[in-house]
């Protein structure tokens, strides 16, 4: 049997090296999307419990520690990120007979990622805290759910990275199937803990371990149960150097601007600390929907990856140009539809989370100046994910460093410190994406045109 006719009866497998790409990008990156998106209602949906049944300082304390969780778990995430490429590599390159070892060594990076992270995040709680200025009303509660929410790292682990692996293969439903099951969970016992247990912050925080330990152990049966190449054999674990070379060469600095791009994230999360708890709980309430339109372009990015990897490890170059064009069309497309319906509903979403006035106006003035001009970081993350999935990580992680990351620094010191006003501060990010997506673009086309030569233009 040919690979051709193996891809044909799994029904969990998208072939992407052959036939038309936009209808097959669109249901690659969907799921995906709606994963995320899932997952952010779920983290909602905490915020609207504390919110409405505790208080404005214990949604203050969930959204103030945002920051610091992406800051500590952004760099082994990355690392995820090369999952697509080691995968789909092997089979553009018709090895599909390697892939076994690869899903070995990239769930042992899993674990090992997991339990690094945990004792990690104990130790670096009360100092992130202390140095983002964290309020004096909301830092008690603020270390308490950062604590407990460090027990889910392990399982947040092996959930991105085994999930990675089915979406290598063109599998991101069962992904999805996954999350909707643990965060149903996640809902019921946030509603459990806090409204009939009378809990806190503790309540959201312990229905978080417990969410994500539900996923994580439904995505690992899947690949235990999954026939061929891609099964997991929890027997027979391994870790292979020449896996865990690329991984790392595309990981690690995917990795490294997440953590960067995090640490900015964390210095602007000090200034809006600077003004006070309802600041913190306005932005935390608007985030919730900036970060939804970010993910459809996350997705598309995603896809942008795990599709280049595999028709430029085929030598399809012509198809990796449609798969960049394609991305940005649909991906941006929609990116924008969804920032429009929720400013149009920015009022009746906004008192999901809380009804203090000075609350919603912060939270208006962000999704003003934030969530409207989300399109703006598909101008980087899009390319940036065709580049890795040519094998170049190095360069966007470097761009996107500078632009997202060391502009933002520079501009808070400089122009926000003269100021202090909440719009001047919040423009920041519209303005670095603009930077950053302007040098991710031209080094993507100069880089292809060297790379695909004569192809490029057949």
């Amino acid at each position: 049997m040919n690979m051709e006719s193996k891809k044909k009866k799994n029904t969990h497998e998208i072939d992407m090296l052959h036939g038309p790409l936009g209808g097959k990008i669109f249901m690659f990156s969907l799921p995906l999307a709606l994963t995320s998106i899932l997952q952010q209602l779920f983290n909602s949906a905490d915020l609207a419990v504390v919110g409405r049944f505790s208080s404005s300082a214990a949604l203050a304390a969930v959204g103030d520690n945002s920051a610091p969780i992406n800051l500590i778990v952004s760099l082994f995430v990355g690392l995820a990120l090369g999952v697509n490429v080691v995968i789909g590599t092997l089979i553009g390159q018709g090895k599909e007979e390697r892939v076994n070892e690869a899903v070995s060594t990239i769930f042992m990076v899993s674990l090992i990622c997991g339990v690094i992270l945990l004792p990690l995040g104990q130790l670096v709680a009360r100092p992130l805290l202390t140095v983002m200025g964290t309020p004096d009303d909301v830092m008690d509660l603020a270390l308490l759910y950062l604590r407990i929410y460090f027990f889910a790292t392990p399982f947040i682990m092996i959930y991105n990275f085994t999930s990675s692996v089915l979406r290598a293969k063109g599998d991101s439903a069962r992904p999805l199937i996954a999350l909707a099951v643990s965060g149903v969970i996640n809902i019921f016992l946030n509603l459990f803990f806090v409204i009939r247990c009378g809990m806190s912050v503790d309540g959201v925080a312990l229905a978080t371990v417990i969410s994500n330990i539900i996923s994580a152990v439904m995505v690992v049966i899947f690949l235990i149960r999954e026939p061929g190449a891609f099964h997991l054999s929890l027997r027979h674990l391994t870790l292979k150097g020449e896996y865990l070379k690329t991984l790392f060469r595309i990981g690690i600095p995917a990795g490294l601007q997440g953590t960067v791009f995090s640490l900015s994230n964390v210095v602007i999360q000090s200034a809006i600390n600077s003004f006070g708890s309802s600041a913190i709980a306005g932005t935390t309430a608007a985030q919730n929907f900036e970060y939804m339109c970010y993910f459809i372009v996350n997705a598309f990015s995603q896809a942008a990856v795990t599709f280049t990897a595999q028709n430029y490890g085929a030598g399809q170059y012509r198809r990796c140009r449609k798969v960049f064009l394609l991305s940005m069309l649909i991906g941006e497309s929609l990116t924008f539809s969804l920032s429009m319906i929720f400013w149009i509903f920015r009022g009746e979403l906004i008192q999901i989370f809380t009804t203090d006035q000075e609350v919603i106006a912060y939270a208006m003035i962000r999704m003003m100046i934030v969530s409207n001009w989300e399109i703006g970081t598909g101008s980087y993350e899009i390319p940036a994910g065709c580049l890795r999935g040519m094998g170049i990580s190095v360069a966007p992680t470097v761009f996107v460093v500078f632009g997202s990351c060391i502009f933002r620094l520079i501009y808070i010191a400089t122009v926000f410190a003269r100021t202090h006003d909440f719009f001047i501060l919040t423009i920041v990010y519209p303005i670095s994406w603009a930077i950053t997506g302007t040098m991710v673009l031209i080094f993507y086309f100069v880089k292809r045109r060297k790379m695909f030569g004569s192809a490029d233009a057949r």
